[in-house]
């Protein structure tokens, strides 16, 4: 059995990827690491990169892009570690960040996982220590609403601002760029829950997390690069819809599902007024290369959003 599993999901970011694993090395000298690589139907060359350059790595090379949830539970089924990191290819570990994680993890026996301080790739501090959200947060948050009134109370509260992100802090989740969660912990749960493709999946597994009793702590001494949505900026438009679609699922599950229709709802209007006003400004002639494809993006994710707007709660039962 290895100390910990390092779980990567990768799509169509072999540079990133490269990176990260390069970093792992010295993130936690003296521990026994597995590291596993799922890689999600990639064709920009990712598989023979792992191959050649790493060869250590256990490869699980998918046909097509099973999503994040689900790529992350095939490595956690074959997973020997006693504590799993989850760790997205675009986030680099600085030295220590690990082995400092996975001793504040074996010294606290109720923490059930600890994520790291971090920084975008000029140093400054990344937002990533969370409240659960409410209804009313999630009118706010990634809204137009957001643009309009960027430093409202609701958002403060939920990217928890009342605090230093110097402390080391118990917290309701974390962003999942880098999350150390004990074996136990999270076999107990079952992993991520697959009927999220991607986006909300942490805020799930924190909420289960917690609601199973154990603590999560944010750890600002461990330090790690994240270069923050970089498979994602590839499709707009698809990331757009998997973001709404899990924040609607989230609310479902966990709010009912008369709440998680009336935020698909408002999503859609949401996203109409966004679209009439790239609308307008495209007849307008301002930028109009940029806004034919803001246009041609909001189409499709009101499209998508229009179509799924009667869909039946989707959470019966939690995985």
């Amino acid at each position: 059995m290895s100390d910990v599993t390092i779980i990567v999901v990768s799509y169509n970011v072999r540079e990133h990827l490269r990176r990260c694993l390069r970093s792992i090395e010295a993130a936690a000298p003296g521990y026994h690491l597995e590291t596993i690589v799922v890689d999600n139907g990639s064709v920009d060359g990712t598989i023979d990169l792992v191959r050649r350059e790493f060869p250590s790595a256990i490869l699980i090379a998918n046909d097509s892009n099973l999503g994040f949830t689900a790529a992350n539970n095939q490595a956690l089924d074959g997973a020997t570690g006693r504590h799993i990191l989850y760790l997205n290819p675009d986030a680099e570990m600085l030295p220590d960040a690990l082995a400092t994680m996975l001793s504040y993890l074996e010294a606290n026996p109720g923490v059930g996982a600890v994520g790291p301080r971090l920084l975008y790739p000029d140093g400054v501090t990344q937002s990533s220590r969370r409240r659960f959200p409410t209804p009313v947060t999630a009118l706010v948050e990634s809204t137009l609403v957001q643009r309009w009134w960027p430093d409202s109370p609701v958002l403060r509260s939920y990217y928890l601002e009342d605090r230093s992100p110097d402390q080391i802090q118990e917290v309701d989740w974390l962003t999942g760029a880098c999350l150390l969660a004990r074996g136990e912990a999270i076999r107990s749960i079952g992993g991520f829950d697959e009927r999220f493709f991607m986006y909300s999946e942490e805020l799930d597994l924190g909420r289960r997390l917690r609601d199973s009793g154990w603590r999560i702590v944010y750890l600002p001494a461990a330090r790690v690069v994240h270069h923050e949505g970089r498979s994602s900026e590839l499709n707009p438009a698809r990331r757009a819809q998997d973001f709404n679609e899990s924040k609607c699922r989230y609310f479902e599950k966990h709010h009912g599902a008369a709440v998680g229709r009336a935020l698909r709802v408002f999503l859609l209007a949401n996203a109409t007024i966004d679209l009439t006003e790239e609308t307008i400004k495209l007849a307008l002639r301002h930028r109009p290369e940029l806004r034919r494809k803001r246009v041609r993006n909001l189409a499709k994710v009101v499209l998508y959003q229009w179509r799924h707007l009667g869909q039946p709660g989707a959470f019966s039962a939690s995985r």
